[in-house]
């Protein structure tokens, strides 16, 4: 679940399966997201966005911007900065349990938030951007004949030269 709050109010809610992704504009300078998990300050971001990505997205704009690979059927969140000012900003792999705060503190940015690559919602400064683990859940199909290790090696080319 991806919630946006503004000066204290939710304006927007979104489910999704893949990730979260808070990304400046294609003209806009380094932003700042001030970023915290379960009310703890984290760190302040200084990136060109952040990556909040479920297990099954982290082969997705997870996977492209440095994050690891997480085995689906663990219970996690990953956050990984997209191009980060401090290199030393890594992908963290928390627990899903938990709450995930990015305030926005760049102004006069564009800044998107934009959900599983489909549905974008325009940020504005000291916005929040608020991720957890939604009430329900969904159910996969998954094929008893494809194994997750095989799916890897035909999509990522392992073991090709």
């Amino acid at each position: 679940s991806a919630s946006v709050i503004r000066r204290g109010g939710k304006v927007v809610e979104f489910i999704v399966l893949n990730d979260a992704v808070i990304n400046k504009g294609a003209l806009a300078r380094i932003i700042d997201l001030e970023t915290t998990i379960n009310g703890q300050y984290v760190t302040t971001f200084q990136s060109d966005g952040l990556i909040i990505s479920t297990p099954t997205g982290s082969t997705a704009y997870n996977l492209s911007a440095g994050g690891p690979i997480v085995y689906p059927s663990l219970h996690t969140l990953i956050i990984t900065p997209i191009c980060p000012h401090t290199l030393t900003n890594r992908p963290i792999v928390i627990p899903d349990d938990v709450q995930v705060r990015a305030l926005l503190k760049s102004k006069q940015q564009e800044v998107i938030l934009t959900l599983d690559g489909q549905q974008g919602f325009p940020l504005e400064y000291e916005d929040v951007v608020e991720v957890k683990k939604a009430e329900g859940r969904i159910l996969l199909v998954k094929s008893p004949y494809r194994h997750y290790f095989e799916l890897l090696r035909e999509k990522l080319k392992w073991g090709e030269r």
